[in-house]
């Protein structure tokens, strides 16, 4: 075990053989996600103009064994002389599109429910996130879906000020 962690850590700030490779296959692995992606995901992806071309070229040709191989090897020789964090930050945010969306619908969902339990408070503490909210509406929105909570009524007001919510955040975006 103390022998690996010499090898990785050269006195002189190089990488060992060992990081190198594991750096390779990284970026290997990555020419290959970048590959399986789809052309609309794909575009979506902040690539420049070369390592485009030879990710689109490594799909044209994906089922040709020995030129799809060579290919992904210039893809990956691509990837490791470029800076990949904004390329991982994309895809991570492509594969986790549903989980960001649920979490943003549960944030405003607790929003709606703080509106209404809390009133002016929570109001105020909303328009300090949004500015461009309208008090108004919402002190409306917020005594009728009380109202009807308190009536046993279905939530329609309390629906209307989950849009109005869902209306701020996505024009403050």
């Amino acid at each position: 075990m103390q022998r690996d962690n010499q090898d990785e850590h050269l006195d002189d700030g190089e990488l060992s053989k060992t990081q190198l490779k594991r750096h390779s296959q990284e970026m290997h692995d990555l020419g290959v996600k970048l590959v399986k992606l789809g052309s609309n995901a794909l575009k979506q992806i902040p690539l420049d103009d070369e390592t485009a071309a030879a990710v689109k070229l490594a799909k044209k040709i994906e089922h040709k064994r020995e030129g799809y191989r060579r290919q992904l090897q210039l893809v990956a020789k691509l990837l490791r002389n470029r800076e990949v964090g904004p390329i991982l930050a994309a895809i991570d945010e492509l594969e986790n599109k549903a989980l960001y969306q649920a979490a943003h619908f549960h944030a405003l969902e607790q929003w709606r429910d703080r509106i209404i339990q809390q009133g002016d408070d929570a109001i105020q503490a909303l328009l300090e996130k949004y500015p461009h909210g309208d008090r108004q509406q919402l002190r409306q929105y917020a005594r009728q879906a009380a109202k009807e909570q308190e009536q046993n009524k279905p939530p329609a007001a309390s629906r209307a000020l989950f849009k109005y919510i869902r209306t701020l955040s996505e024009t403050a975006k």
